[in-house]
C-alpha cells in the first residue's frame, strides 16, 4: 500500500504539471525546486483565483488534484508509521539494521525486501536468489547455439525489482565502490546503460540477502 500510494502520488503530481502546461502557467522565481511549501501556497493561490493564469475551468480540477495530494501525504504518514513500527518488530528489527547500513537502502526498500521474499533461507545460493527475482537473462537453446542470452526473466515480485532500482540508483551516488562498478559496465557498453543497472541491482539483491544474515558469510561484490 505504501508503495502504490507514492506511485498515485506521481500520477497526481504529473496530472498538475500537465494542467499548468496546458493552460502556459510557470511557477514563479523564489518558489525553490520541487514541492516546497512556497509552491504549495502558490498552486493554492491559482486554485483559489487569488493568482492569476487559470479559468474557472481550471481552478476547479486544480483544486480536485490539490485536495487528493493532501488525502495521499496524509495516508502516507500514517503509513510511514506502521512501517517504522514493523521494522523494530522482533521478526524484523535485526535484518533491517543490518540491511540499512548499505548505503541507499532505507527501511521501507529493506521491508519490502524482506516480506516479499519470506524465508531467505530457502535460497541456497545467490544464483538462486537472483533467479527468483527474475534478475537474470533468459536463456534460449537451439541446435545451432548453446546459449543465447536475452533479456531478464522478470519473474517473482515486481515490487522488489522496483525498490531495487531505487536504491541502485542511490547507491551508485553515494558509494564509490558501486558508482566505479557501474561506469565500468557501462564502458564496456555505453549503449546498454539498463543492463548495467540490472547487474548492480543484482549485487545489491545478493548483499541484502548476505546483510541479513543468510548464506553465511559476505561473498565480494564481483558476479
Amino acid at each position: 500500500m505504501r508503495l502504490d500510494l507514492a506511485d498515485k502520488r506521481i500520477v497526481i503530481k504529473n496530472q498538475i504539471r500537465n494542467l499548468l502546461k496546458r493552460h502556459e502557467v510557470r511557477r514563479p522565481a523564489g518558489s525553490g525546486k520541487g514541492w516546497t511549501q512556497a509552491y504549495w501556497g502558490w498552486l493554492e493561490g491559482l486554485a483559489q483565483g487569488q493568482v492569476e493564469g487559470l479559468g474557472v475551468g481550471g481552478q476547479a480540477a486544480l483544486s480536485s488534484l490539490l485536495r487528493q495530494m493532501r488525502a495521499i501525504e496524509e495516508e502516507l504518514a500514517i503509513l510511514d508509521e506502521q512501517v517504522q513500527t514493523l521494522s523494530g518488530s522482533e521478526r524484523y528489527a535485526q535484518a533491517v539494521k543490518a540491511i540499512t547500513t548499505i548505503k541507499g537502502v532505507g527501511i521501507l526498500s529493506a521491508l519490502v525486501f524482506l516480506t516479499e521474499l519470506g524465508d531467505l533461507g530457502r535460497f541456497s545460493n545467490r544464483r538462486q536468489l537472483a533467479a527468483y527475482l527474475g534478475l537474470v537473462p533468459t536463456s534460449h537453446e537451439s541446435g545451432e547455439r548453446d546459449d543465447c542470452k536475452g533479456h531478464i526473466t522478470r519473474q517473482g515480485p515486481g515490487r522488489v525489482r522496483k525498490v531495487l532500482c531505487q536504491s541502485t540508483w542511490a547507491l551508485i551516488r553515494t558509494d564509490p565502490q558501486f558508482k566505479a562498478g557501474f561506469e565500468a559496465l557501462v564502458q564496456r557498453n555505453p549503449q546498454h546503460r539498463k543492463i548495467a543497472v540490472v547487474a548492480i541491482m543484482r549485487r545489491l539483491a545478493i548483499l541484502m540477502w548476505h546483510r541479513a544474515g543468510q548464506g553465511g558469510p559476505p561473498e565480494d561484490r564481483r558476479e
